[in-house]
């Protein structure tokens, strides 16, 4: 497998939404995968969460990555969380 590269902005995103780069290294290479826009493919992956996100108790944590693939790495443009 290609290495796994976040951006800058990708890194922001885990930290205001509540992931960490393992996470999303995981849910590149185990999740599932989808189309996005641009050609880019948006990863999903559930975590067992149980805790609490915000003030509210969420029992699941699906981390969502966006990544271009390129020859020599993989890019995770930004990340989505979902809690539920």
């Amino acid at each position: 497998m290609k290495p796994i590269r976040l951006t800058r902005h990708a890194v922001e995103q885990c930290g205001e939404r509540g992931a960490n780069a393992r996470e999303v290294c995981y849910a590149v290479e185990q999740g599932s995968r989808e189309p996005a826009k641009h050609g880019r493919i948006l990863c999903r992956y559930n975590f067992p969460h149980n805790a609490l996100w915000q003030g509210n108790h969420y029992a699941i944590k699906q981390v969502a990555p966006v990544i271009k693939e390129e020859p020599e790495e993989t890019v995770v443009v930004t990340v989505y969380t979902f809690f539920f």
